[in-house]
């Protein structure tokens, strides 16, 4: 069973969701959506290096932050709430010069104020690149 709020969602919904954005600017593209995970993909190259030519840290956050934000949006009904993170951390495991890399966030708790979500980064080969926590706020959204 999908633990999102709209079980109709597709893969073909997140077109456009990221336009202007950070996530635009450094080139994620979401690329699968199971019943329970997300996937994305963002390129390593001039735009996510860090100055020794290696993927940066801060690059990986982005994509891993980007990756729970979404989920935790589609857990929610966004008419009545919002997601906010808290805290992310990210263990960086090995590192990258170029190619694509692909994140991949589960639920670990989906509770009614808090989202925690597990981010894990992998390269082409299927190498650990970095493992991320994301928790989130569930917030009521604000009356207009």
């Amino acid at each position: 069973m999908s633990i999102w709020y709209n079980k109709e969602i597709t893969i073909n919904d997140f077109e456009g969701w990221s336009r202007n954005t950070l996530a635009d600017h450094l080139g994620i593209q979401f690329t699968e959506l199971g019943k329970d995970y997300l996937k994305a993909t963002m390129p390593v190259d001039e735009r996510t290096h860090q100055p020794y030519g290696l993927l940066h840290g801060g690059a990986s956050a982005a994509l891993a932050e980007t990756l729970g934000s979404v989920c935790s949006a589609l857990v929610i009904n966004r008419k009545k709430f919002i997601c906010v993170g808290i805290e992310i951390n990210a263990n960086h495991i090995r590192s990258i010069k170029s190619g694509i890399v692909t994140g991949t966030s589960t639920p670990v708790h989906i509770g009614g104020s808090t989202h925690v979500w597990d981010i894990r980064i992998h390269d082409e080969h299927n190498r650990l690149i970095c493992i991320s926590r994301l928790t989130v706020a569930v917030l009521k959204k604000l009356q207009e």
